[in-house]
Protein backbone atom coordinates (compact mmCIF):
# COMPACT_ATOMS: atom_id res chain seq x y z
CA UNK A 1 0.00 0.00 0.00
CA UNK A 2 2.04 3.10 -0.83
CA UNK A 3 0.90 6.76 0.32
CA UNK A 4 -1.44 7.77 -2.34
CA UNK A 5 -3.47 4.69 -1.88
CA UNK A 6 -6.48 4.96 -0.29
CA UNK A 7 -9.11 2.46 1.41
CA UNK A 8 -12.31 1.57 -0.25
CA UNK A 9 -14.71 2.61 2.93
CA UNK A 10 -16.97 0.08 3.88
CA UNK A 11 -20.85 0.40 2.31
CA UNK A 12 -23.39 -1.14 4.13
CA UNK A 13 -26.82 -2.44 1.44
CA UNK A 14 -29.51 -0.36 2.18
CA UNK A 15 -31.64 -2.99 1.43
CA UNK A 16 -31.73 -6.93 3.39
CA UNK A 17 -33.04 -9.61 1.13
CA UNK A 18 -33.19 -12.78 3.97
CA UNK A 19 -33.26 -16.00 3.75
CA UNK A 20 -33.95 -18.12 7.30
CA UNK A 21 -33.27 -21.61 7.49
CA UNK A 22 -35.09 -23.88 10.03
CA UNK A 23 -36.48 -22.31 13.24
CA UNK A 24 -39.23 -20.01 11.72
CA UNK A 25 -39.10 -17.67 14.45
CA UNK A 26 -36.25 -15.15 12.80
CA UNK A 27 -38.57 -15.09 9.73
CA UNK A 28 -41.58 -14.15 11.48
CA UNK A 29 -39.73 -11.08 13.63
CA UNK A 30 -38.43 -9.73 9.97
CA UNK A 31 -41.75 -10.34 8.51
CA UNK A 32 -42.78 -8.10 11.53
CA UNK A 33 -40.36 -5.44 10.48
CA UNK A 34 -42.00 -5.57 6.93
CA UNK A 35 -38.86 -6.35 5.53
CA UNK A 36 -38.48 -9.63 2.73
CA UNK A 37 -37.74 -12.72 3.72
CA UNK A 38 -37.79 -16.62 2.78
CA UNK A 39 -38.62 -19.27 4.95
CA UNK A 40 -36.61 -22.43 4.07
CA UNK A 41 -38.39 -25.12 6.39
CA UNK A 42 -35.24 -27.61 6.44
CA UNK A 43 -35.22 -30.53 9.08
CA UNK A 44 -32.78 -33.08 10.02
CA UNK A 45 -33.47 -35.70 8.04
CA UNK A 46 -35.54 -38.47 9.44
CA UNK A 47 -35.31 -37.20 12.55
CA UNK A 48 -31.89 -37.80 13.39
CA UNK A 49 -32.58 -41.44 14.26
CA UNK A 50 -28.83 -43.08 13.35
CA UNK A 51 -30.31 -46.27 12.30
CA UNK A 52 -32.70 -44.37 9.74
CA UNK A 53 -30.64 -42.37 8.64
CA UNK A 54 -28.23 -45.40 7.71
CA UNK A 55 -30.96 -46.92 5.62
CA UNK A 56 -31.46 -43.89 3.78
CA UNK A 57 -27.69 -43.53 2.88
CA UNK A 58 -28.03 -46.87 1.47
CA UNK A 59 -30.97 -46.66 -0.22
CA UNK A 60 -30.13 -43.76 -1.91
CA UNK A 61 -26.64 -45.07 -2.39
CA UNK A 62 -25.62 -48.36 -3.25
CA UNK A 63 -29.26 -49.88 -3.78
CA UNK A 64 -30.74 -46.47 -5.94
CA UNK A 65 -29.81 -47.76 -9.47
CA UNK A 66 -32.08 -50.49 -8.71
CA UNK A 67 -35.05 -48.99 -6.60
CA UNK A 68 -34.79 -46.26 -9.28
CA UNK A 69 -35.65 -48.71 -12.07
CA UNK A 70 -38.10 -50.11 -9.98
CA UNK A 71 -39.86 -47.17 -9.26
CA UNK A 72 -39.82 -45.78 -13.03
CA UNK A 73 -41.97 -48.82 -14.08
CA UNK A 74 -44.36 -48.51 -10.86
CA UNK A 75 -44.60 -45.00 -12.08
CA UNK A 76 -45.73 -45.83 -15.39
CA UNK A 77 -48.50 -48.61 -14.52
CA UNK A 78 -49.98 -46.36 -11.34
CA UNK A 79 -50.18 -43.29 -14.38
CA UNK A 80 -50.75 -45.12 -17.58
CA UNK A 81 -52.48 -48.43 -16.65
CA UNK A 82 -56.27 -48.19 -17.82
CA UNK A 83 -58.55 -49.76 -15.12
CA UNK A 84 -62.20 -49.90 -16.89
CA UNK A 85 -66.09 -50.64 -15.22
CA UNK A 86 -67.21 -54.01 -16.81
CA UNK A 87 -69.97 -54.87 -14.70
CA UNK A 88 -72.16 -54.37 -11.34
CA UNK A 89 -72.18 -57.70 -9.85
CA UNK A 90 -73.40 -59.27 -6.36
CA UNK A 91 -70.12 -59.53 -3.84
CA UNK A 92 -70.81 -63.09 -3.20
CA UNK A 93 -70.38 -64.42 -6.94
CA UNK A 94 -67.11 -62.44 -7.90
CA UNK A 95 -65.57 -62.58 -4.24
CA UNK A 96 -64.41 -65.93 -3.02
CA UNK A 97 -64.28 -65.58 0.64
CA UNK A 98 -67.88 -63.76 0.96
CA UNK A 99 -68.82 -67.54 -0.52
CA UNK A 100 -68.13 -68.84 2.50
CA UNK A 101 -69.94 -69.20 5.81
CA UNK A 102 -70.84 -65.35 7.36
CA UNK A 103 -68.08 -62.95 6.59
CA UNK A 104 -68.13 -59.09 6.44
CA UNK A 105 -65.43 -57.23 4.82
CA UNK A 106 -64.05 -54.18 6.68
CA UNK A 107 -62.35 -50.77 5.88
CA UNK A 108 -58.20 -50.57 6.81
CA UNK A 109 -55.93 -53.08 8.55
CA UNK A 110 -57.55 -56.56 10.12
CA UNK A 111 -59.50 -55.80 13.29
CA UNK A 112 -60.80 -57.39 15.71
CA UNK A 113 -65.05 -56.85 17.02
CA UNK A 114 -63.29 -55.73 20.22
CA UNK A 115 -61.24 -52.96 19.16
CA UNK A 116 -63.30 -51.39 16.47
CA UNK A 117 -64.01 -47.84 16.75
CA UNK A 118 -67.90 -47.10 17.36
CA UNK A 119 -69.11 -46.18 13.78
CA UNK A 120 -67.40 -49.07 12.40
CA UNK A 121 -68.90 -51.13 15.12
CA UNK A 122 -72.30 -50.03 13.82
CA UNK A 123 -71.71 -50.12 10.01
CA UNK A 124 -70.74 -54.13 10.92
CA UNK A 125 -74.04 -54.17 13.05
CA UNK A 126 -76.31 -52.63 10.19
CA UNK A 127 -74.34 -54.75 7.23
CA UNK A 128 -75.38 -57.98 9.25
CA UNK A 129 -78.95 -57.40 9.54
CA UNK A 130 -79.27 -56.48 5.79
CA UNK A 131 -77.73 -59.68 5.03
CA UNK A 132 -80.65 -61.09 7.29
CA UNK A 133 -78.33 -62.92 9.81
CA UNK A 134 -80.04 -60.75 12.86
CA UNK A 135 -83.35 -58.44 13.49
CA UNK A 136 -80.94 -56.03 15.47
CA UNK A 137 -78.06 -54.49 15.69
CA UNK A 138 -77.94 -55.62 19.25
CA UNK A 139 -78.22 -59.38 17.90
CA UNK A 140 -75.78 -58.32 15.04
CA UNK A 141 -73.19 -57.22 17.73
CA UNK A 142 -73.20 -60.80 19.76
CA UNK A 143 -73.11 -62.90 16.23
CA UNK A 144 -69.70 -60.91 16.24
CA UNK A 145 -68.25 -60.95 19.54
CA UNK A 146 -69.24 -64.89 19.67
CA UNK A 147 -67.07 -65.26 16.09
CA UNK A 148 -70.45 -66.88 14.33
CA UNK A 149 -69.90 -63.65 11.97
CA UNK A 150 -66.26 -63.41 10.56
CA UNK A 151 -64.11 -60.08 10.40
CA UNK A 152 -62.19 -59.85 6.86
CA UNK A 153 -60.00 -56.54 5.67
CA UNK A 154 -61.27 -55.89 2.29
CA UNK A 155 -58.32 -54.97 0.78
CA UNK A 156 -57.13 -58.50 0.91
CA UNK A 157 -59.50 -59.21 -0.76
CA UNK A 158 -59.42 -57.32 -3.88
CA UNK A 159 -62.00 -54.87 -2.37
CA UNK A 160 -61.44 -51.32 -1.06
CA UNK A 161 -64.47 -49.49 0.95
CA UNK A 162 -65.22 -46.05 2.14
CA UNK A 163 -65.54 -44.89 5.47
CA UNK A 164 -66.78 -46.87 8.05
CA UNK A 165 -67.84 -49.25 5.87
CA UNK A 166 -68.48 -53.04 6.33
CA UNK A 167 -69.90 -54.99 3.66
CA UNK A 168 -71.44 -58.74 3.33
CA UNK A 169 -72.24 -61.37 0.22
CA UNK A 170 -75.23 -59.49 -0.95
CA UNK A 171 -73.77 -55.87 -1.54
CA UNK A 172 -73.85 -55.05 -5.25
CA UNK A 173 -70.20 -53.85 -5.99
CA UNK A 174 -68.40 -52.46 -8.94
CA UNK A 175 -66.06 -54.59 -10.81
CA UNK A 176 -63.58 -52.67 -12.38
CA UNK A 177 -60.96 -54.59 -14.59
CA UNK A 178 -57.15 -54.00 -15.48
CA UNK A 179 -56.95 -56.28 -18.79
CA UNK A 180 -53.15 -55.66 -19.24
CA UNK A 181 -52.98 -56.97 -15.68
CA UNK A 182 -55.47 -59.84 -15.39
CA UNK A 183 -56.61 -58.03 -12.57
CA UNK A 184 -59.86 -57.22 -11.58
CA UNK A 185 -60.86 -54.91 -8.51
CA UNK A 186 -64.19 -54.33 -6.03
CA UNK A 187 -65.81 -51.55 -4.53
CA UNK A 188 -69.32 -51.09 -3.65
CA UNK A 189 -71.77 -49.10 -4.50
CA UNK A 190 -71.84 -45.66 -2.85
CA UNK A 191 -74.35 -45.80 -0.34
CA UNK A 192 -75.21 -41.93 -0.50
CA UNK A 193 -75.56 -38.91 2.29
CA UNK A 194 -77.96 -39.24 5.08
CA UNK A 195 -79.03 -41.65 7.30
CA UNK A 196 -76.33 -44.55 6.08
CA UNK A 197 -74.20 -47.11 7.82
CA UNK A 198 -70.82 -45.70 5.91
CA UNK A 199 -71.18 -42.76 8.02
CA UNK A 200 -71.13 -45.48 10.75
CA UNK A 201 -75.02 -45.79 11.98
CA UNK A 202 -77.24 -48.32 12.32
CA UNK A 203 -80.73 -47.31 12.58
CA UNK A 204 -83.67 -48.91 10.45
CA UNK A 205 -83.00 -46.16 7.73
CA UNK A 206 -79.27 -47.11 7.26
CA UNK A 207 -80.33 -50.60 6.96
CA UNK A 208 -83.08 -49.79 4.65
CA UNK A 209 -80.56 -48.34 2.62
CA UNK A 210 -78.39 -51.33 2.17
CA UNK A 211 -81.80 -53.28 1.04
CA UNK A 212 -82.78 -50.60 -0.99
CA UNK A 213 -79.23 -50.82 -3.05
CA UNK A 214 -79.13 -54.49 -2.80
CA UNK A 215 -82.95 -55.28 -4.17
CA UNK A 216 -82.92 -52.49 -6.70
CA UNK A 217 -80.00 -49.50 -7.36
CA UNK A 218 -77.70 -52.63 -7.58
CA UNK A 219 -80.17 -54.73 -10.54
CA UNK A 220 -80.74 -51.46 -12.08
CA UNK A 221 -77.29 -50.36 -12.69
CA UNK A 222 -76.05 -53.82 -13.62
CA UNK A 223 -78.39 -53.93 -16.27
CA UNK A 224 -77.59 -50.06 -17.35
CA UNK A 225 -73.98 -51.11 -17.09
CA UNK A 226 -74.13 -54.48 -19.25
CA UNK A 227 -76.00 -52.54 -21.86
CA UNK A 228 -73.62 -49.91 -22.35
CA UNK A 229 -69.92 -51.59 -21.88
CA UNK A 230 -66.80 -51.12 -20.50
CA UNK A 231 -66.27 -47.20 -18.92
CA UNK A 232 -62.55 -46.48 -18.57
CA UNK A 233 -62.64 -45.19 -15.17
CA UNK A 234 -59.90 -42.47 -15.22
CA UNK A 235 -60.98 -40.85 -18.30
CA UNK A 236 -64.11 -39.84 -16.69
CA UNK A 237 -62.16 -38.93 -13.25
CA UNK A 238 -59.30 -36.67 -15.80
CA UNK A 239 -62.32 -34.96 -17.21
CA UNK A 240 -63.45 -34.48 -13.64
CA UNK A 241 -60.61 -32.90 -12.09
CA UNK A 242 -60.26 -30.31 -14.96
CA UNK A 243 -63.83 -29.47 -13.53
CA UNK A 244 -62.63 -28.94 -10.00
CA UNK A 245 -63.21 -32.19 -8.66
CA UNK A 246 -59.94 -34.04 -6.02
CA UNK A 247 -62.60 -36.96 -6.80
CA UNK A 248 -62.39 -37.40 -2.94
CA UNK A 249 -64.39 -35.34 -1.17
CA UNK A 250 -65.66 -34.25 -4.37
CA UNK A 251 -66.82 -35.91 -7.06
CA UNK A 252 -69.65 -34.39 -8.30
CA UNK A 253 -68.12 -33.67 -11.65
CA UNK A 254 -67.26 -36.92 -11.99
CA UNK A 255 -70.39 -38.43 -10.89
CA UNK A 256 -72.52 -36.33 -13.25
CA UNK A 257 -70.12 -37.63 -16.14
CA UNK A 258 -71.15 -41.37 -15.22
CA UNK A 259 -74.53 -40.81 -15.06
CA UNK A 260 -75.19 -38.79 -18.78
CA UNK A 261 -73.37 -41.93 -19.88
CA UNK A 262 -75.37 -44.14 -18.84
CA UNK A 263 -78.51 -42.38 -18.87
CA UNK A 264 -79.89 -43.92 -21.85
CA UNK A 265 -79.57 -47.53 -21.09
CA UNK A 266 -80.83 -46.44 -17.20
CA UNK A 267 -84.11 -44.85 -18.89
CA UNK A 268 -84.96 -47.33 -20.96
CA UNK A 269 -84.78 -50.27 -18.40
CA UNK A 270 -87.52 -52.51 -17.15
CA UNK A 271 -87.09 -52.95 -13.84
CA UNK A 272 -90.35 -52.19 -12.21
CA UNK A 273 -88.31 -50.03 -9.08
CA UNK A 274 -86.29 -48.11 -11.35
CA UNK A 275 -87.65 -44.86 -10.39
CA UNK A 276 -86.21 -45.35 -6.65
CA UNK A 277 -83.22 -46.29 -8.48
CA UNK A 278 -83.13 -42.94 -10.66
CA UNK A 279 -84.36 -40.84 -7.32
CA UNK A 280 -81.23 -42.15 -5.09
CA UNK A 281 -78.88 -41.85 -8.11
CA UNK A 282 -79.72 -38.16 -8.62
CA UNK A 283 -79.22 -37.20 -4.98
CA UNK A 284 -75.64 -39.41 -4.54
CA UNK A 285 -72.82 -36.67 -5.29
CA UNK A 286 -70.36 -39.26 -4.65
CA UNK A 287 -71.73 -42.43 -6.55
CA UNK A 288 -68.51 -42.08 -8.40
CA UNK A 289 -66.32 -42.31 -5.30
CA UNK A 290 -66.26 -45.82 -4.85
CA UNK A 291 -65.64 -46.53 -8.10
CA UNK A 292 -62.86 -44.68 -8.85
CA UNK A 293 -61.15 -46.05 -5.49
CA UNK A 294 -61.69 -49.65 -7.49
CA UNK A 295 -60.05 -47.87 -10.06
CA UNK A 296 -57.36 -46.92 -7.99
CA UNK A 297 -56.85 -50.45 -6.13
CA UNK A 298 -56.14 -51.80 -10.24
CA UNK A 299 -53.39 -49.75 -10.61
CA UNK A 300 -52.31 -50.06 -7.37
CA UNK A 301 -52.20 -54.14 -7.23
CA UNK A 302 -50.44 -54.08 -10.71
CA UNK A 303 -47.28 -51.32 -9.46
CA UNK A 304 -47.56 -53.99 -6.19
CA UNK A 305 -46.13 -56.66 -8.81
CA UNK A 306 -42.81 -54.74 -9.16
CA UNK A 307 -40.16 -55.46 -6.68
CA UNK A 308 -37.70 -53.16 -5.31
CA UNK A 309 -39.61 -50.26 -5.28
CA UNK A 310 -39.71 -47.41 -2.58
CA UNK A 311 -43.02 -46.36 -3.75
CA UNK A 312 -46.10 -46.40 -1.45
CA UNK A 313 -48.49 -48.51 -2.86
CA UNK A 314 -51.18 -48.97 -0.29
CA UNK A 315 -52.66 -46.38 2.74
CA UNK A 316 -56.07 -47.95 4.56
CA UNK A 317 -57.45 -47.20 7.71
CA UNK A 318 -60.00 -48.93 10.32
CA UNK A 319 -60.53 -46.10 12.99
CA UNK A 320 -58.09 -47.78 15.28
CA UNK A 321 -54.68 -47.95 12.92
CA UNK A 322 -53.91 -46.98 9.71
CA UNK A 323 -51.62 -49.24 7.59
CA UNK A 324 -49.18 -48.46 4.66
CA UNK A 325 -47.49 -50.60 2.23
CA UNK A 326 -44.80 -50.55 -0.93
CA UNK A 327 -44.78 -52.03 -3.60
CA UNK A 328 -43.35 -56.02 -3.87
CA UNK A 329 -46.05 -59.20 -4.25
CA UNK A 330 -44.29 -59.87 -0.42
CA UNK A 331 -44.60 -56.53 1.16
CA UNK A 332 -46.28 -56.25 4.59
CA UNK A 333 -48.98 -53.90 5.87
CA UNK A 334 -46.52 -51.52 8.22
CA UNK A 335 -49.15 -49.93 11.25
CA UNK A 336 -49.35 -46.67 13.11
CA UNK A 337 -52.00 -45.03 15.22
CA UNK A 338 -55.03 -44.03 13.24
CA UNK A 339 -54.74 -39.92 12.76
CA UNK A 340 -57.35 -37.59 13.85
CA UNK A 341 -58.70 -35.45 11.23
CA UNK A 342 -57.37 -31.76 11.49
CA UNK A 343 -57.80 -28.86 9.41
CA UNK A 344 -61.57 -29.40 9.99
CA UNK A 345 -65.09 -27.81 8.76
CA UNK A 346 -67.47 -29.21 11.13
CA UNK A 347 -71.07 -29.19 10.72
CA UNK A 348 -73.19 -26.50 13.12
CA UNK A 349 -72.89 -27.65 16.62
CA UNK A 350 -70.12 -29.88 15.84
CA UNK A 351 -66.14 -29.79 17.33
CA UNK A 352 -63.37 -31.94 17.41
CA UNK A 353 -64.45 -33.50 20.58
CA UNK A 354 -67.16 -35.23 18.27
CA UNK A 355 -64.54 -36.79 15.62
CA UNK A 356 -63.60 -40.25 15.51
CA UNK A 357 -60.07 -41.03 14.59
CA UNK A 358 -59.82 -41.11 10.74
CA UNK A 359 -61.27 -44.36 8.65
CA UNK A 360 -61.81 -45.86 5.31
CA UNK A 361 -59.75 -47.45 1.95
CA UNK A 362 -60.22 -44.23 -0.35
CA UNK A 363 -56.85 -42.97 0.71
CA UNK A 364 -55.43 -45.22 -2.00
CA UNK A 365 -56.43 -42.43 -4.25
CA UNK A 366 -53.80 -40.07 -2.73
CA UNK A 367 -51.34 -42.74 -4.54
CA UNK A 368 -52.76 -42.45 -7.76
CA UNK A 369 -52.92 -38.71 -8.63
CA UNK A 370 -56.45 -38.07 -7.14
CA UNK A 371 -57.53 -36.75 -3.73
CA UNK A 372 -55.16 -34.72 -1.68
CA UNK A 373 -52.98 -35.22 -5.02
CA UNK A 374 -55.75 -33.12 -7.24
CA UNK A 375 -56.30 -30.66 -4.21
CA UNK A 376 -54.69 -27.73 -5.70
CA UNK A 377 -57.64 -27.46 -8.36
CA UNK A 378 -60.40 -28.36 -6.11
CA UNK A 379 -62.78 -25.17 -5.03
CA UNK A 380 -64.34 -27.86 -2.36
CA UNK A 381 -60.73 -28.81 -0.80
CA UNK A 382 -60.39 -25.27 -0.42
CA UNK A 383 -63.12 -24.38 1.76
CA UNK A 384 -61.91 -27.31 3.94
CA UNK A 385 -58.54 -25.72 4.52
CA UNK A 386 -59.18 -22.06 4.83
CA UNK A 387 -61.01 -20.81 2.16
CA UNK A 388 -58.61 -19.79 -0.49
CA UNK A 389 -57.40 -22.24 -3.27
CA UNK A 390 -53.82 -21.47 -2.05
CA UNK A 391 -54.35 -23.21 1.05
CA UNK A 392 -55.52 -26.35 -1.08
CA UNK A 393 -52.48 -25.45 -3.40
CA UNK A 394 -50.66 -26.54 -0.39
CA UNK A 395 -51.41 -30.41 0.02
CA UNK A 396 -50.68 -30.58 -3.46
CA UNK A 397 -47.19 -28.54 -3.15
CA UNK A 398 -46.50 -31.24 -0.22
CA UNK A 399 -47.68 -34.31 -1.75
CA UNK A 400 -45.05 -33.10 -5.01
CA UNK A 401 -42.15 -32.79 -2.71
CA UNK A 402 -42.07 -36.65 -1.89
CA UNK A 403 -43.57 -38.03 -5.09
CA UNK A 404 -41.52 -39.41 -8.48
CA UNK A 405 -43.29 -38.23 -11.11
CA UNK A 406 -46.33 -36.66 -12.26
CA UNK A 407 -49.71 -37.86 -13.44
CA UNK A 408 -50.04 -37.36 -17.57
CA UNK A 409 -53.84 -37.21 -17.39
CA UNK A 410 -54.90 -35.98 -13.99
CA UNK A 411 -53.86 -32.29 -14.95
CA UNK A 412 -54.60 -29.64 -12.68
CA UNK A 413 -55.58 -25.65 -14.68
CA UNK A 414 -54.78 -23.82 -11.93
CA UNK A 415 -51.71 -25.36 -10.79
CA UNK A 416 -50.07 -23.98 -14.18
CA UNK A 417 -51.47 -27.45 -16.18
CA UNK A 418 -49.27 -30.08 -14.28
CA UNK A 419 -50.69 -33.39 -13.41
CA UNK A 420 -50.75 -33.80 -9.82
CA UNK A 421 -48.46 -35.66 -8.24
CA UNK A 422 -47.98 -39.33 -8.43
CA UNK A 423 -45.57 -41.69 -6.74
CA UNK A 424 -45.36 -41.52 -3.74
CA UNK A 425 -41.30 -42.45 -2.47
CA UNK A 426 -40.82 -43.84 1.12
CA UNK A 427 -37.44 -42.12 1.31
CA UNK A 428 -38.37 -38.75 0.75
CA UNK A 429 -41.49 -38.98 3.05
CA UNK A 430 -39.04 -40.24 5.57
CA UNK A 431 -36.37 -37.65 5.07
CA UNK A 432 -38.44 -34.92 4.82
CA UNK A 433 -40.82 -35.98 7.14
CA UNK A 434 -43.84 -35.32 4.47
CA UNK A 435 -46.41 -38.00 4.57
CA UNK A 436 -49.53 -37.68 2.30
CA UNK A 437 -52.59 -35.68 3.19
CA UNK A 438 -56.10 -37.23 3.21
CA UNK A 439 -58.84 -35.56 2.48
CA UNK A 440 -61.63 -37.23 3.92
CA UNK A 441 -64.91 -37.19 5.78
CA UNK A 442 -64.92 -36.86 10.10
CA UNK A 443 -67.26 -39.42 11.43
CA UNK A 444 -69.12 -39.06 14.85
CA UNK A 445 -67.17 -40.96 17.67
CA UNK A 446 -69.92 -42.27 19.69
CA UNK A 447 -73.24 -41.14 19.44
CA UNK A 448 -74.21 -42.45 15.49
CA UNK A 449 -75.29 -39.96 14.35
CA UNK A 450 -72.84 -40.26 11.26
CA UNK A 451 -71.11 -37.46 9.09
CA UNK A 452 -70.12 -34.51 11.99
CA UNK A 453 -67.46 -32.33 8.96
CA UNK A 454 -64.78 -33.32 6.96
CA UNK A 455 -60.70 -32.14 6.62
CA UNK A 456 -57.56 -33.00 6.10
CA UNK A 457 -55.63 -36.55 8.03
CA UNK A 458 -51.69 -36.70 8.21
CA UNK A 459 -50.53 -40.06 7.49
CA UNK A 460 -48.36 -41.00 10.23
CA UNK A 461 -44.95 -41.08 10.13
CA UNK A 462 -44.34 -43.80 11.67
CA UNK A 463 -45.69 -46.25 9.16
CA UNK A 464 -43.13 -45.17 6.62
CA UNK A 465 -40.35 -45.39 8.67
CA UNK A 466 -41.25 -48.82 9.36
CA UNK A 467 -41.78 -49.52 5.56
CA UNK A 468 -38.54 -48.03 4.51
CA UNK A 469 -36.38 -49.84 7.48
CA UNK A 470 -37.85 -53.20 6.15
CA UNK A 471 -37.17 -52.61 2.18
CA UNK A 472 -33.52 -51.71 3.44
CA UNK A 473 -33.58 -54.89 5.45
CA UNK A 474 -34.56 -56.86 2.05
CA UNK A 475 -32.79 -55.24 -0.33
CA UNK A 476 -28.99 -55.22 2.93
CA UNK A 477 -30.46 -59.55 3.09
CA UNK A 478 -30.47 -59.29 -1.07
CA UNK A 479 -26.63 -58.44 -1.29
Amino acid sequence: MTGTDTATPVRLPGEVNVVNVGLPLFAEAITEQRRPVVQVDWRIPAGGDPDVVAALRRLYGKHAEKIDAANQEVLRRLDRGAPQMVAVRTARDVIPVLAEDRVILHCGPRIAVEDTVDPLRRSMRAAICAEGWASSPDEADALMRDGSVRLEPANAHGVVVPMATAMGPGTPVWAVELAEAGITTYAPIGQGPGDVAWFGRDTPGAIERLVLLREVVGPVLADAVAKHGPTDVMSLAAQAVAMGDDVHVRTQAATNLLLRNLLPMLVTGDHPRRGEAATFMSGNHLLFLTLAMAAARALAAWASEVENSSIVVGMARNGTEFAAWLAGPSSDWHLAPAPMVERALYHPGRSEADAAPDIGDSSVLELVGLGGAAAAGSPAVAQIVGGTMAAAAELTEQLHQVCVGNSTRFMIPVWGMRGSPVGVDVRKVVELGITPQVTTGILHNADGSGQVGAGVATAPVQAFVSALMALDAKLEAGN
